[in-house]
């Protein structure tokens, strides 16, 4: 006859050792509930937009020399510079000043908000994830600041000249604040964030999404995505302003790949 299981007391029952989550590992404290996130997510936006205000009053406390640094090379590539530019509503130049300002101040408290981004996300990563803070606001911020760059001095004198070009003896040009402003910050703004491209694939390489075969298998097809992208964002449509935003966004697929290769060695060490 079959022994009967015997029932266990639960007073003396011994504790089952169960694995500690990743979390508790790091010390996180466990999952955040919705509410939690909804509460973080609030703490870093709050952070990031007084970092953007405190770098809006810095640049607007210096916005004359932020303004001539941004229209001067723009007014020596019209057909006749000494007319400058117009603003036909009384408060457009204003609002001039405070869009250069503001988007000053972004570029200057950008370390900030993308320290606050990776705050937010570093809860739902692994330890060994979380000490590449460092390295992931360096390099965004050297590649967007990068971008910009680019984007003011290469990209949009280009276009520039292009649509200045037109000009006959029936048409002048003699374009307002307003439009050309709006025109230059899609760019540059456009420039920043594509030049983020490495930065996205050191990560997505450290984690094992992608890797430096994947990407050289795959360069015809993401060059195509690039002219393509190059052709959204650039507002001319011309092949020389097409070419001057597709051709860095070629290079740095090219720096990618040489990351995710360099990458990968360094995980498969740490791994083992």
């Amino acid at each position: 006859m079959p022994a009967l299981p015997v029932p266990s007391d639960p007073e003396h029952e011994e504790p089952i050792d169960e694995p500690l989550a990743e979390s508790d590992k790091d010390g996180s404290g466990g999952r955040m509930s919705f509410l939690d996130h909804l509460d973080e997510l609030r703490k870093r936006l709050v952070v990031a937009v007084s970092s953007v205000l405190v770098g809006f009053v810095l640049a607007f406390a210096v916005i004359r020399p932020m303004v001539q640094f941004v229209m001067e090379p723009l007014v020596a590539l019209l057909p006749d510079p000494d007319t400058g530019f117009i603003y036909t509503e009384p408060t457009e130049a204003f609002f001039l000043y405070i869009k250069v300002a503001a988007l000053v101040g972004l570029i200057l408290a950008m370390p900030v908000v993308l320290l606050q981004f990776w705050r937010f996300v570093a809860p739902g990563l692994y330890g060994h994830e979380k000490k590449f803070a460092i390295p992931f606001v360096t390099m965004s911020t050297f590649f967007f600041v990068g971008g910009c760059l680019f984007a003011h001095y290469f990209l949009f004198p280009v276009a520039w000249e292009f649509l200045g070009g037109f000009s006959t003896d029936l048409m002048t040009f003699t374009p307002r604040i307003a439009p050309t402003f709006s025109l230059y910050i899609r760019l540059v703004l456009a420039c920043g964030v594509v030049f983020q491209m490495p930065t996205l694939v050191f990560f997505t390489a450290r984690v094992g999404l992608v890797n430096a075969r994947f990407l050289i298998r795959n360069t015809k097809y993401a060059i195509l995505i690039i002219f393509v992208i190059a052709a959204v964002l650039t507002p001319t449509g011309d092949p020389a302003t097409l070419t001057l935003m597709a051709a860095p966004m070629v290079v740095l697929y090219g720096l990618s790949i040489i990351i995710a290769w360099a990458v990968a060695p360094r995980r498969q060490s740490e791994d083992t």
